[in-house]
């Protein structure tokens, strides 16, 4: 049996951490940082998210392939300022390597600017940093900062969420950028890597498009967008729990929507129990959308391919998967 702790990655106690992070600072939020902008009277806030890739590199490495791993950077940050109601403006990068590889590095730049594109931010600036003999040859490390701009009665809170309202899964490309360790744990010999390789480096899917067209339909009709749920490190059952209310908990039916045939494969090979499986992986939705009850058939109508994957009832900010 093989679980995330076992590959060296504690859920539980990155928790503990970041609800450490959240009583020190006030601008934290549940998916990214806001701060009020005084000059305009509060109106607005800005919004600010960092994010790296993780170990999802480990593979970029192994089939020298760096042209997508950008998109992912990009997406990890722009998809959590979407779920404060942000509208992204611009993207900083950091890249550092042991010795700059001319070639590999402009693959990596054309993915970010790539994930800029697709995440409507412009690509502001960055640091490129050389670092001989402290990064093995051929290996980088890469981190994304990203800015949006949110109106404050457009703030998504997730205060207004009530039980019987509906949730809409929003499909994932796959994996996206996180549980890597955990992929590289069961996939650890390297021709099993290679066979897998090139479908775990599918791009994380950027959502800003999808959210855009989902909140002009839904103003459309006069009905409002409760709030966002990004899936990543934790899966459903951590994430979806950061923009319920303490009173509010979800149902979330399994059977409405098919689990990617890679992530069943990984289970099996590495006999990963079912619960493991919710916690560490996003199951196949990337992200979340709360609507009323009757703004999920517009809802439906906007987002091409999603599906109602269940509904808040009372709890006490649980999720259970059935």
């Amino acid at each position: 049996m093989t679980t995330y702790k076992k590959s060296g990655v504690d859920i539980k106690l990155a928790d503990k951490f970041t609800e450490f992070l959240e009583k020190k600072s006030k601008a934290i939020g549940g998916f990214a940082g806001l701060l009020p902008i005084e000059e305009t009277g509060n109106q607005y806030s800005l919004v600010a998210s960092t994010d790296g890739v993780g170990t999802k590199l480990k593979l970029a490495f192994l089939l020298d392939k760096h042209h997508t791993i950008g998109i992912d950077l990009v997406a990890m940050c722009v998809n959590d300022l979407l779920c404060c109601g942000a509208r992204p403006m611009i993207f900083l990068d950091y890249y550092a390597t042991g010795r700059l590889d001319l070639a590999r590095s402009k693959k990596i730049i054309e993915g970010i600017m790539e994930g800029c594109r697709q995440g409507e931010s412009v690509l502001l600036g960055g640091e490129t940093a050389e670092m001989p003999g402290f990064y093995q040859p051929g290996e980088y490390d890469l981190a994304g900062f990203s800015v949006g701009i949110v109106k404050k009665s457009r703030i998504l809170d997730g205060r207004k969420i009530r039980p019987g309202d509906v949730l809409i899964g929003l499909k994932s490309t796959g994996f996206h950028s996180n549980g890597f360790s955990l992929i590289r744990k069961v996939l650890g010999d390297k021709k099993l890597l290679k066979k897998y390789a090139a479908r775990l480096l599918t791009p994380t899917k950027i959502y800003v498009k999808d959210i855009n067209k989902l909140r002009a339909a839904l103003r459309g009709q006069k009905q409002e967008l409760l709030a966002l749920a990004h899936i990543t490190g934790a899966g459903i059952p951590g994430n979806l729990p950061r923009v319920l209310p303490k009173k509010a908990g979800a149902v979330v039916y399994k059977n409405s929507w098919k689990t990617p045939a890679i992530m069943r494969e990984l289970q099996r090979l590495g006999s990963i129990p079912e619960a493991e499986m919710w916690d560490s992986f996003n199951m196949g939705i990337g992200m979340i959308a709360v609507v009323r009850k009757e703004a999920a058939k517009t809802a439906l109508k906007a987002l091409q391919g999603s599906v109602v994957i269940g509904e808040v009832v009372k709890g006490r900010n649980e999720v259970t998967i059935k």
